[in-house]
Order: C-alpha cells, then structure tokens, then sequence
C-alpha cells in the first residue's frame, strides 16, 4: 500500500482521464486533514473510498490526494471483488461521466461488497469515507464571484462545479475519516439480508457526511430541504389541516396542498454563498451611502450568547436595518439571524434574495385564516427548536416619530410558547439601539404623518427610490444593550411553568403578563443603549425655540450643557455619546445639511428652517427619554420662579407613570425621585437653579437672565406632552362623564392636537400621533382616573376637572386657553381656567398654597391614596 501501486493502476484508468487530471493539477491546490492519512489504515486489507457526491473532478481530485499521500490509487480495481474502481459515491447523479446516462441503484456498491464478503469468511474490506470540498471558506479579500461558487449543502451541476475548481480549486480540502471494517459491521449485524445491511450502512455513512460538512462550513440552514417536511408532519399542523378539510368540506389532499403553499409562502431559503456574495456588495453598497458603521457593546453580546437560543430584537428605524444588522453580524464571524419581514417586502426580485439572505415572510394579520396561524407558529417553533437564531421587530412597523413604538407582542408569544414546548436551549433576548443622522425614508414620514396614505412597497417603487443613494447619510450606530432572559421571567410568574411544556396547545393564564413584561423589558433596555450622536444634540437644542433658531453663542453653551448632563447624570452604562464638542457639532450639522448659518454684524444665527425642522424632530425624539428628568425639572420653574424640592418630587412621582409609559423609562417611582434628586444637584451646581432655606426651596432667575433661557430649552423637549395629556383631560372634562367611547375620545384628541399644530406652527408631526393618545387613556385606564360603563361610555372622578385647573403648575395660560377653546365638547362647559403666571415676586406662602391645591388633585386622579402634604413642610 504505496505509491508503487500507481503504475498498474494508471494503465488501468482511461488515458482521458489521466489527461483531464493533468489539464485540473494547475487549477487545485489540495490540503489534506489528516496531512498523513496512511496512518489511518490497516496493513494488507483492501480499501474502498466512499465519497460523498458522485463528480468527475471529486474522482480526479481523489486519485491525486491518494496519490500525494501515498495511498492506495482509487482507480485500480478492488481486489478479491469485481468492481473495477475502489471507489463509490452515496450520492449519484445518472451517470459518474460525461455521455453515460444510466440509472444506477446508489446502494448497489455497497451489495456488491457484502456479497464478495459472503463467500471469503476471512476477508476484510476497509470502507474509507473522504470529503471534498472546494471554496470551503475563501477569504474576504478573494471577492464576491469567488464566494458565489464556494462549498455549500447543494449537490451542484457540472458547469457549476467547473467554475468553483476554476475560481476556487486552490482552496480545496480533502478530509480522510478513520476506516471501518465490512467484515467487523456485517460480523454485528446478525445475518441479515444483503440489501437490508447496505441500506443501514449507507444510513450511517450520510449521516458521518452529514456531521463533518457541518463541522467544516456550518450548519445546513436550507429550510426548504429541512423545515418543510417536519413542519406539515407537526401534529397542530396535521390537526389544523384535517380542521380546514372538514370546514371548507375539500379533501385532505387539498387541504394539505394549501398548507405547504403557506409553507413556502413564509420558509426562509437561507443560502450560504448568496449571504457572503451579499456582504461584499454591501460593503461597497455602505460606503458610498454612510460614513461608518458602529458597533458598542458587541462582545457583551458575544459573551452572552454561548449557549442560548438568541433573539435579535432592534428597534425599527428604516429598510436598512434588516441589512444593517445581518451585514455587521455576518462580518463580526456571527451567524446571520432568520429575520420576520413583512410579506409586503416579498416583492419579484427582491423576496427571493431576501430569503435566500435569511428573511422569512408573515402577513400583517392572521384573523380569519387559522390553518396559516398554526403553520406560522408552527415554523416558528421548528426554528427554535433547532437553535437557529432569529431576529424580528416587536414595534411592528417602521416608528415614524423616532420614538419607540409600543410593542406587538405576537412573535413573542410565539417565541415563549414555541420554549414552553421544548425547553431545550434557554432563550435570550437581545436588543439592539440603531442610531443613524439621516434616514432614507425621512419624507415619507412626514406625509404618512400628515395624513397622507402609506406608499405600497413595489418594486416600481424600489426602483424609483434608489435616487436616495445619491445622498450622503453621515454615520449609523448599533448598540447592543443588556439582553432579556426568559427563563427568570417565567420563574417569576409562575413556579410550576414546566408543567405547561406538557400540552402543546395550552396557553396559561399567565402568559399573556410575561409576554408584556418582556416586551415592556425589551423596549426598556433598547433605550438603555442609545447612542447620542451630534444631530441628536442639536435637534433637542434648536427645536426647543420658537423659530428654531439660536444665536450661535446661546447653542454652543446649550450643546455644552447637553454634553455635560448626560456624561454626570449617566441614563445607564450602555449610553455612548459623540466625543464632538460644541463647535465641531454645529460644523458638522452645516456639512450634514441639516442647519444653516445666518450671518449678523452681531453675531451668527444658526437656524433649522422648513421641512429640516420636521426631520429633525425624528432625532429629537430617538433621545428625548434620556433628558425627562431634567425636562421635568425645568417644567416646573417655566411659569413658577421658586418651588420647593419636596414639591417637585412629589408632582414628578404623579405624572411619572404616564410619561414612563410613552418612553418606556427603566426606574420605578422611587427610582425616578433618585434622578430627580440628582438633577435638581446638578442644575445647583451649574447655576441654574439656586437652593434656599437650607435646600427645601429652589428658585430660578428671572426671565431674562441666561440660566432661565436654558432651563426653558431644557423643559420644551417634554412640554409637548404635557399639552397632549391637558388636551385629552379637557376632551373629557368638557364633553362630561358617559358621553365618549374610548376611540371617540381619541379621534377629538388627535384633532384637537392638529389644530393646534396648525394654529402654532408646530414641527412636530408625532404631536397629533393618534397612538401616543391612546397610550396615555390606555394609561389612565389603568391607574383608575377613567374607566367605561355598562355602555362603553368613558366615566371619571370629579377630580379629572380639578386637573383641568390645576395644569397652571405647568402650562401656561395661553397654552390652556388655546386648547379649551378649540377642544370639540357639547353644551357641557369645563369649571373656569384660573390665571397660570405666577409673579415673580411673589412670596412663598401664595407659591405653596397653589401648590397644595394642584398636588390635591393630581395626587387624587392618578389613583394616590391618602392626602397630598404641604410641599413645604418637612
């Protein structure tokens, strides 16, 4: 068992293909694992390679490997046998070369030995497996034609084969297993029929294949060849479509046809060698459309996920972020997630790349269409059951506003019940923040939110909108925050969750509160891990102006400010924020286009005019949660010179449920009075606030004065709110007790708001945002202040209309008269507004007497219990 074996066997191989593998050597370079085989084999019996797929180059590449290391030649004969080659493949094509075309029996080798074996007791036959692959895994600089044509789980045509031996044949790998021996497996086998035994062999001898293809280029993550089948062989599946039969009273047979068109319909077809090709024409793709890409936190996640079944949950910003996140995983050395997309995105073209890159496909809604439900939450399942890693948008859609919207829970509960099912692999949630300084989609947004319907997704469309690729989009952000874990969730919810793992179908009363913790933990977490970047800073800046204009001393002293805040009031450790100072921001947001520089012999203005005041309010709005606290603070000195600190925190306490609700803040009410607290400091030590009668008492200066123009600034990145909340009170208040439903209430908020934007000039499209009502009344509803009556009726405490007073503490009277006014009610008149300002002389005992009074009621309409202290005395 030499190379001296070759020269026989050389003579007894076709001339043809001794040339053909001469005319190949130039194109192959061939590393063997092991690099010396020959120690793999047992001196003086045959041996017979097994390959995996039947290929004229395997065969010439084989015979080379052989030959290089010194084994025996797999083209000469096997000896004490009749079979002319010692070599066969499990796979076969019609023919093993060009013109044959015989249908052949892939196990009819294997019957051929056993056979041989049966008459020699003694003998012995050493069946050697051997894996070839070309393009295993060419590097990143080889290009993306090469990659194209890289080793994958595909049995490949010939022409196919051809261009992988000529792009890739340098990179090729020929992996010898340890032999077994026939005589010991037909020995254990206990006499069983010749074709029975080769059929068991050849079981063992695909799934060896199997396992060393995964080792050597990953997992086969082709659902349409793994996921289909087990899928519609689900028993909810079979149940579900023996259900569909008997109600549409079709037969079985087509009722499981529509099945597995829904399959189809939703299956993602991920494909390896199309995911790399991507990722070079991505990077070029990149390039020309940002300036950078960055990643913060990433090998926390790294770190975490070992182990886990990870979900990818970003928030939604734009199309890109499907591609961004798959691009920076994939050249992270992650494996690219399964992502849910909207079945409007499985456009000609464009879905069928989408899903060879990993994107499986769900219709908005499931009403009305149980057999598609049960096959969605069935794929589902079968993804997580295998450890595949997916990646979806509990937000539902694209956020308009740059706020984060609240959450569906519909996948996740899919995800929950699919790990309550098979609780192999323990579920981790991982959100991720994406940043950017510019969006694509930033006109659209502002029609949408204007009323103008939402432009179908086509690719007309598509093509249409590629003239966006001639702008520059500055810089985008991925951080990833600190991930959710199911496992303590459902611990906390209920000790004995295990025994739900037993029944399929059951869904425990307690569900539907851990799926809606771990949305709202999600949403929290994701804000959590913001990135501030410079347009970010001046949107909250310049927006919070009448014109939208500043004096370009007042914005690098507002800038500074903004920096400063952040970096000592930390919102969390997974906050990254622009290492630009305050000149370099305004530069760099004149280079951006999003401001412009108004020249005065008394010093430059910078301004955001038009439409770029509208766009900006979308990046004012992704960080608006990181400045409430302060936002607060600064609320309450707008109309008010002096507060006490105690009053503050008492107020802040009431309203906080409602503002936590709309932007998903981590702290609990004793955590916000923490920040409050610290704020309160900070504006001390900067001079902003001034702390009297030993810290009880904080005054501001007069109007004039620098400090409160920038508390002002401050405070009008939250006074927006406010309106909205003193806008769905008034609407309640003026039209009275058992008059509205909860969606007429709504829609006269929303036009409410509206016309007030009109009337204001307001740049804020989200300030009428129909949702953000109906999150706040969603709100009330909870805490008690409003509930419905037998009718379906909105019913509310008499201290709702003391609130309508009592606003003053915040809004001015401006604000509140302009908003009774135009508030569509009946004949029912809310009691009379009382004068907001208060002097700015004023003493302290007419200060906390309205204090008292205003504290009375909001304490009572958000459900406090007990009566609202002076805010005064200790």
């Amino acid at each position: 068992m030499n190379s001296t074996a070759d020269s026989p066997a050389r003579q007894r191989a076709p001339w043809w293909f001794n040339l053909a593998g001469q005319l190949l050597q130039p194109w192959v370079r061939i590393r063997r694992d092991p690099a010396e085989p020959t120690t793999l084999l047992q001196a003086g019996v045959p041996v017979c390679y097994v390959i995996e797929r039947d290929g004229f180059s395997d065969a010439l590449i084989l015979q080379r490997a052989c030959r290089e290391a010194g084994l025996p030649n797999p083209m000469q004969p096997l000896a004490g046998t009749r079979r002319r080659r010692s070599v066969f493949a499990l796979a076969r094509r019609d023919g093993w070369l060009f013109g044959r075309n015989r249908r052949r029996n892939p196990n009819e080798p294997l019957r051929q030995l056993v056979r041989s074996l049966e008459g020699m007791p003694g003998d012995d036959i050493q069946i050697m497996p051997v894996s070839i692959y070309v393009g295993r895994a060419p590097s990143r600089d080889s290009g993306w034609f090469r990659v194209l044509f890289s080793e994958n789980w595909v049995m490949v045509g010939r022409f196919r084969r051809m261009l992988a031996l000529l792009l890739n044949g340098r990179d090729t790998v020929v992996h010898f297993s340890a032999p077994v021996s026939l005589r010991q497996m037909l020995d254990e086998a206990d006499a069983i029929a010749p074709e029975r035994f080769a059929r068991k062999v050849a079981r063992v001898l695909r799934a060896h294949f199997h396992r060393i293809r995964a080792a050597v280029i990953g997992p086969d993550l082709s659902h349409r060849r793994t996921v289909v089948d087990a899928v519609l062989n689900a028993e909810p599946v079979r149940a579900a479509i023996a259900a569909s039969a008997a109600k549409e009273k079709i037969s079985q047979a087509k009722a499981w046809r529509k099945a597995h068109k829904l399959v189809l319909e939703i299956a993602a077809d991920y494909s390896h060698p199309v995911v790399r090709s991507a990722s070079f024409l991505l990077s070029n793709f990149w390039n020309k459309l940002y300036d950078g890409i960055a990643m913060h936190h990433f090998d926390k996640a790294r770190a975490a996920a070992p182990g886990h079944e990870v979900i990818y949950v970003p928030c939604h910003r734009s199309h890109a972020d499907y591609l961004l996140m798959s691009y920076q995983l994939h050249v992270s050395g992650v494996v690219v997630p399964h992502i849910a997309a909207g079945v409007n995105l499985n456009l000609p073209v464009i879905g069928p790349i989408l899903r060879r890159g990993g994107a499986f496909f769900l219709r908005r809604s499931f009403k009305g269409n149980a057999l598609y439900s049960v096959v969605f939450n069935e794929y589902v399942a079968q993804l997580i059951d295998r450890g595949v890693p997916m990646e979806y948008f509990i937000e539902g859609g694209r956020s308009r506003t740059g706020r984060l919207l609240a959450p569906r829970a519909g996948m996740l509960a899919m995800t929950v019940r699919a790990f309550l099912r098979a609780p192999r692999r323990p579920v981790l949630f991982q959100p991720v923040y994406i940043g950017y300084e510019k969006l694509m989609e930033g006109k659209s947004y502002i029609g949408e939110l204007s009323g103008q319907p939402k432009e179908k997704e086509s690719l007309l469309g598509l093509l249409k909108g590629l003239k966006v690729l001639r702008q520059r989009y500055g810089h985008v952000a991925l951080n990833f925050g600190e991930p959710v874990e199911l496992t303590p969730l459902l611990d906390a919810a209920s000790g004995d969750w295990r025994v739900a793992t037993t029944d399929p179908e059951a869904k425990p009363e307690w569900l539907n509160a851990v799926t809606d913790r771990l949305a709202e933990r999600i949403q929290i977490n994701i804000n959590r891990a913001a990135d501030v970047n410079p347009i970010n800073l001046l949107a909250l800046a310049l927006l919070a102006t009448p014109k939208h204009a500043m004096a370009e001393s007042d914005l690098l002293t507002q800038l500074e400010l903004g920096k400063a805040m952040l970096e000592e009031l930390p919102y969390s450790d997974r906050i990254t924020l622009t290492p630009m100072g305050p000149a370099a921001i305004i530069a760099y947001g004149e280079q951006m286009g999003w401001i412009q520089r108004v020249q005065h012999p008394l010093g430059d203005v910078l301004t955001a005019t038009g439409e770029r005041a509208v766009l900006l309010s979308y990046f004012r709005n992704n960080v608006l949660h990181l400045t409430t606290t302060a936002a607060w603070v600064a609320c309450c000195f707008l109309n008010n010179r002096r507060m006490s600190r105690s009053s503050i925190l008492r107020l802040g306490r009431i309203i906080y449920p409602f503002i936590q609700g709309e932007l998903f803040l981590p702290w609990d009410e004793d955590g916000f009075a923490t920040q409050m607290q610290a704020t309160i400091d900070f504006f001390v030590r900067r001079g902003l606030l001034e702390s009297v009668s030993d810290g009880r008492v904080l005054e501001r200066s007069p109007g004039q004065d620098d400090g409160a123009y920038q508390l002002k600034v401050i405070a009008r990145s939250l006074i927006q709110a406010f309106e909205r909340y003193y806008i769905t009170i008034a609407a309640l208040a003026k039209n009275g007790p058992h008059t509205l439903t909860g969606a007429e209430l709504e829609n006269a908020c929303t036009l409410t708001a509206q016309r007030l934007s009109l009337l204001n000039e307001l740049s804020a499209p989200e300030f009428f945002d129909k949702a953000l009502f109906r999150g706040f009344i969603q709100k009330l509803r909870e805490r008690r202040v409003v509930w419905t009556d037998e009718d379906g009726k909105l019913d509310y405490d008499a201290a709702l209309e003391g609130m309508v007073r009592d606003a003053r503490v915040i809004l001015s009277r401006e604000v509140r008269h302009s908003i009774l006014k135009i508030t569509p009610g009946g004949d029912r008149e809310p009691m009379a507004d009382q004068p907001a300002h208060v002097p700015a002389d004023s003493d302290d005992a007419a200060l906390h007497e309205r204090h008292v009074a205003a504290e009375h009621h909001l304490h009572q309409a958000s459900g406090g219990t007990g009566a609202a202290a002076d805010p005064t005395r200790e």
